[in-house]
């Protein structure tokens, strides 16, 4: 018998520098030391890989789900000048253009034929045809970030980017984005005109008091949401009329919001930050789940009370899952000494999908289609969420059971609290949080892992 010990050594950790939808969240670029790569978001699949030798790609830019991309250098050792915007065409496997400026580029955002490029203190959009021509320049106040969105949907016109002033947000609106060419016969009923522009081609509204840290637009570009460094409330405004029509609070401590993303019918919003949790507000009223509110907040209109129990929480959260528990912080510290460029597990981006509807009785998809939740960690976890039922209070909450077949199908382990801690069932109330901890152990509030699986290295590549 052979009692000799053995080590085991944990696998190579995966790096990725970029991760990123294209618009409409059918495709995902992902950008590693090897090179970049192309996958389909549902169901996951690696379209296309890309091998980049002599630097590193700090972000691969996918214009919707055509063989266009933009391409820019960073890290340590980039590829390309990190002045540059490099046009690539997958189809044709090779550089097309370029765009050279004088500073760093630190942000990109595009559509159909525009791309808008966001510098420190400017954003430069550029009309892209059979040339590419320089179409307009506008200032912003400091913007490290390279924070910039822009309307991808038939007939939008708006660009939103920082104003001059911290917490300024300023509307910019180019001309109608042409709409997506029609694959195969002509269409019967034909196409609608774009509507006429309501509002000034430039305006400015006061979104913050510190500054922006991301903006996200919806794709017709009627609605704008907005987060700064303090990164515990998200502001939705009308770009029409450059009022605000949602404060929605992530949690009362600070944090750095990654990203928000609207659901492609404008009910629904979502959030994730740096405390690893994925939280989903509802924008309509009256129709489906609705966000979760201190009692207090029916006396607003008799008594005086702090704007903190007026505020709307989550519906429903979804916590990533890290293995930060089962790994020895000698062991954490020495893999990012040894690797400065690997990412926070709990580091994602997230987008929304239509997909067929589950049934808990068949494991067969139904014709119908639900909106559904991809998260794209940086460490290459592939999720998959279902949002809770529009009758939560029929699920227990932290109830192990999943309402989708076993295939990898799990349920948020643990119930959370809207700053993101953890809430058990006996636990302690937090200070501020118990007027409304009874309503929320009644209703089952995570989102349902229906799928998870992994990119970067699974595929054979990294």
């Amino acid at each position: 018998m052979n009692l000799a010990r053995h080590s085991i050594s944990s696998t190579e950790p995966l790096i990725l520098y970029d991760v990123r939808f294209d618009a409409d969240c059918q495709i995902f670029t992902t950008s590693t030391p090897q090179g970049f790569a192309v996958y389909r978001t549902l169901p996951l699949d690696l379209l296309r890989k890309r091998e980049v030798s002599g630097g590193v790609l700090s972000s691969v830019v996918p214009m919707h789900c055509s063989s266009l991309l933009f391409l820019v250098g960073g890290g340590r050792d980039p590829r390309y000048p990190p002045n540059k915007v490099i046009f690539w065409n997958e189809a044709l496997g090779k550089e097309v253009a370029e765009l050279e400026f004088k500073e760093k580029v630190r942000g990109l955002a595009c559509r159909r034929g525009w791309l808008a490029v966001a510098l420190r203190r400017r954003v430069v959009a550029f009309e892209i045809g059979e040339s590419v021509k320089r179409y307009g320049e506008w200032d912003t106040y400091d913007n490290a970030r390279g924070v910039i969105a822009i309307a991808t949907g038939a007939y939008s016109t708006l660009l939103a980017a920082p104003a001059r002033q911290p917490g300024h947000v300023q509307f910019i609106h180019l001309p109608p984005c042409p709409p997506p060419v029609p694959i195969g016969p002509p269409p019967c009923v034909p196409p609608r005109p774009p509507p006429p522009t309501t509002k000034h081609p430039h305006s400015v509204i006061v979104a913050h008091n510190t500054a922006i840290t991301t903006l996200a637009v919806t794709p017709s570009g009627r609605l704008l949401a907005t987060t700064s460094v303090r990164g515990t409330l998200v502001r939705v405004w009308d770009t029409t009329t450059g009022k605000q029509i949602r404060e929605l609070r992530r949690g009362s401590d600070q944090a750095e919001i990654y990203g928000v993303a609207f659901r492609p019918d404008e009910a629904e919003i979502c959030v994730w930050s740096d405390k690893g949790t994925i939280h989903v507000f509802s924008l309509v009223a009256g129709t489906g789940p609705s966000n979760r509110q201190s009692k207090l907040s029916s006396l607003t209109s008799f008594i005086p009370i702090p704007k903190y129990f007026e505020s709307e929480w989550s519906y429903a959260q979804f916590r990533i899952p890290t293995q930060s528990a089962h790994i020895s912080l000698t062991q954490q510290a020495a893999a990012r000494d040894a690797n400065p460029d690997l990412a926070e597990e709990e580091k994602c981006t997230v987008g929304w999908i239509e997909a067929p509807t589950l049934h808990p009785a068949s494991p067969a998809p139904s014709p119908a289609t639900e909106y559904q939740l991809i998260a794209l960690t940086y460490t290459g976890g592939w999720y998959r969420l279902a949002l809770p039922n529009k009758k939560p209070s029929s699920v227990p909450v932290g109830s192990a059971q999943s309402n989708v077949p076993s295939s990898g199908s799990v349920r948020s382990g643990r119930a959370r609290s809207p700053s993101g801690s953890s809430v058990t069932g006996g636990g302690r109330t937090d200070k501020g949080k118990g007027v409304s901890r009874d309503s929320d152990r009644k209703e089952g509030r995570d989102c349902t892992l229906l799928e998870f699986r992994r990119f970067g290295s699974w595929d054979g590549w990294g």
